[in-house]
Order: structure tokens, then C-alpha cells, then sequence
């Protein structure tokens, strides 16, 4: 009888020790549908097929950017979001929509990897016969309302000399693919990682051209810029420029060096195998590091030392 306890309590202490090891890791991303929370279902997939379970990923659904900044003050060490690197900076410097809102609590945010970018598409019918800005005088185009797609693409209607010039159609951006199909529009913008599903879906079923901005353009939008490489799209032959924003997955320095050691190198390790799946994951590589504007996470620091990765010094 007692040996028999005194297997049972050992079996409980190993079984306690198990539940010890396990580190748990909340993701907050953006909408349940979003590509941006498929992402973070694909990460806690990857995260857990790396470490054998020994990290797990919750994915918790967010509103967006600036609420997942602004939790960042309350949350634990298990806690991990996505934002790009500029609403980072406004937070600390209690600027925009951050004004009145400061806390020293912001200061202790630190980077850990980026992830795909909203990337820019200004998507014409070949139809239209727009290959360029200057051609889209005189068309209909889909901008779609309150996304960051939507108003970046009226900023650029603006810049580049079309505002006004241009019929804007009152179509939700999620039926643009049809309303491009039976004319009722010449093209629509979208923000989203490339490849983006609705122009994926567009450039098979009805052929498009996907305008790409000169390097001027690109200085004037102050936005960073990105290549989509050719053959992404069905009748894409050679590279797309357009802009960008960068998006990068967050945690504070509450998180231990340990765990954002780990999440980080799986991160890494696991994006290939990602991209087999989801080909926004192929947009990503060292590349973006550089589009960390502000702190790394000591525990990524010591992965990307490790990996051969440069880093600046603002980025120490």
C-alpha cells in the first residue's frame, strides 16, 4: 500500500512539474476572420508543433492596433500582441490617439518578430485599361469605408492629383471582386498581406492589372516600400512596388527573457513550414527587422545574436 502511495505521489509530482514547464502565451490580433487572426491561429499551430506543447498560444480576438497597445499596460508576462512599430511610438510619447492616455507602462513594450505587412493593392479590370494613377481620371473605383485601406487610398487619391477625378463607388469592399466582374466598378483598393485573398480571386476569374508607384510616389505617401514579387498573382509577370505598413508582434518586458527566447526562435524556425499553408508567410524575412523602430525583447535579442541577425542600436 504504500508503495503504491508513493507512486501515485510521484506520478502527481511529475505531472505537476509538466504543468509547470508548459508556458502559456495569450495573442492578441485583430477581428475573428481577419487574415491577421488566421495568422495568429497559424502561429499557435506552429508554436506548439515547435516546442512539442511545451508552449501554447491562446489567440484572443481585438477591435484593433490601438486597443491591443493600450491593454499592454494591465496585461501579464503571457501577454502578446500585434501593431505596427509607429503606434508603439505615439503611445510612449502620449501622442494622437494616445494623448491623455500616457502610462510609463508603455515604455516597457518591446519587440519580439515582425509578420506580414498591410500591403497596398490598387486593383484595375483590364477592361478599364488603367496601368497607371493618371488613368484612373474618370473611373469607378472601390475604396470601401473605415478600413486603413480605405483611407490610405484616398490619401493617395489626393497626392497623386485624382481627387475628385475619380467616381467613387458605394459598394461594401467585401463584394468588390463581383462588382468588378459585372462592371458595376473599373477597380478597387485593398490593404491586406500579400498574396491578399479577394485580388487572388479577382486576378483568376477576371483578369487585372495591379498598378505599381514610382519611387516619387512612394517618398510622397511617407510609407515603406515593398515588392510583390512577380507571379504572386495569376497574369502578374513582373513586380509590383507599392507601400506598405509594417506590422510586428509585441510583449513587455514583464515577459521572461526565457519565453520570448522561445516564441521568437519557433517563430523563425516554423515560418517556412507556415508559408506550405498560408503564402503571406513567404513575405516575411529578415528584411523587415529593419522596420523595428523601437526596443527587441532581451529574449529575442539573444535569438537574433544567436541566428546571425543585425540589429541596430535602437533596436538594443
Amino acid at each position: 500500500m504504500k508503495r503504491t502511495a508513493g507512486l501515485v505521489a510521484a506520478i502527481l509530482a511529475l505531472a505537476a512539474t509538466a504543468a509547470t514547464a508548459q508556458e502559456r502565451i495569450t495573442y492578441k490580433s485583430a477581428k475573428s476572420g481577419s487574415s491577421y487572426y488566421q495568422m495568429g491561429v497559424q502561429i499557435a499551430e506552429a508554436v506548439k508543433a515547435g516546442t512539442d506543447g511545451g508552449m501554447i498560444v491562446t489567440v484572443e480576438e481585438s477591435q484593433g492596433s490601438v486597443q491591443n497597445v493600450m491593454e499592454a499596460k494591465a496585461r501579464g508576462g503571457d501577454y502578446v500582441f500585434t501593431t505596427p512599430p509607429a503606434l508603439v511610438g505615439l503611445a510612449q510619447q502620449g501622442k494622437a490617439m494616445f494623448e491623455g492616455k500616457g502610462d510609463p507602462a508603455f515604455d516597457e513594450i518591446r519587440a519580439l518578430f515582425p509578420i506580414p505587412s498591410l500591403t497596398m493593392h490598387f486593383v484595375m479590370s483590364e477592361d478599364s485599361g488603367v496601368t497607371d494613377f493618371a488613368g484612373m481620371e474618370g473611373k469607378t473605383i472601390l475604396l470601401g469605408k473605415g478600413s486603413f485601406g480605405a483611407r490610405e487610398g484616398e490619401k493617395y487619391l489626393g497626392l497623386f492629383g485624382l481627387e475628385g477625378k475619380v467616381e467613387l463607388a458605394e459598394v461594401e469592399l467585401s463584394n468588390a471582386v463581383s462588382a468588378l466582374k459585372n462592371g458595376q466598378i473599373d477597380g478597387f483598393v485593398t490593404a491586406g498581406s500579400y498574396p491578399a485573398p479577394n485580388v487572388i480571386e479577382a486576378a483568376a476569374t477576371t483578369g487585372v492589372t495591379i498598378l505599381s508607384l514610382s519611387e516619387e510616389q512612394i517618398a510622397e505617401t511617407g510609407r515603406t516600400r515593398l515588392v510583390i514579387p512577380a507571379g504572386t498573382y495569376a497574369g502578374q509577370d513582373s513586380d509590383i512596388v507599392t507601400t506598405s505598413l509594417p506590422v510586428v508582434a509585441y510583449a513587455t518586458t514583464k515577459m521572461s527573457d526565457e519565453a520570448a527566447y522561445e516564441l521568437t526562435k519557433t517563430y523563425w524556425e516554423q515560418r517556412k513550414a507556415m508559408g506550405e499553408d498560408a503564402r503571406w508567410w513567404l513575405g516575411v524575412d529578415e528584411g523587415l527587422m529593419d522596420t523595428i523602430t523601437g526596443k527587441i525583447h532581451p529574449g529575442a535579442i539573444k535569438y537574433y545574436k544567436e541566428a546571425g541577425i543585425a540589429l541596430t542600436d535602437a533596436q538594443m
